[in-house]
C-alpha cells in the first residue's frame, strides 16, 4: 500500500526521535490531526491485484538477478516482472 498526499510540502515533519519509547510517548499524547492538520488530504493506492507465476532459473542467473535488483534498490521479482512487461510491449509493437 502506497500513501500518497495531495501536496508536497503541506505537512512539517516532527523532529526525529531518539528511541522508540520516545516516538511512542509522543503518539501516545499527540493526534495526528494535531501534527498534520485537517485540511491534509490523503489518497491510499492499493497494488493490482497479480496471478502467481513459477519460473525456474539457473542459480547463476538467480544471483545476477538479485545482484542488478539490489544494485537498483529493488526485489529481483520486481525486476524480473519489469524486464518481462518491457519484452512484452516491444513485442507487442512489433506487431501489425
Amino acid at each position: 500500500m502506497k500513501v500518497t498526499f495531495a501536496k508536497k510540502g503541506t505537512i512539517k515533519p516532527t523532529k526525529p526521535f531518539k528511541t522508540l519509547e520516545e516516538e511512542a510517548n509522543f503518539w501516545d499524547t499527540h493526534d495526528a490531526v494535531d501534527v498534520f492538520g485537517k485540511d491534509i488530504k490523503v489518497g491510499i493506492h492499493h497494488a493490482a491485484k497479480m496471478d502467481t507465476l513459477t519460473i525456474r532459473f539457473e542459480s547463476d542467473d538467480i544471483q545476477q538477478l538479485r545482484k542488478k535488483a539490489s544494485h537498483l534498490g529493488i526485489g529481483p521479482t520486481t525486476l524480473a516482472r519489469m524486464w518481462i512487461k518491457e519484452k512484452l510491449n516491444k513485442t507487442t509493437q512489433k506487431q501489425p
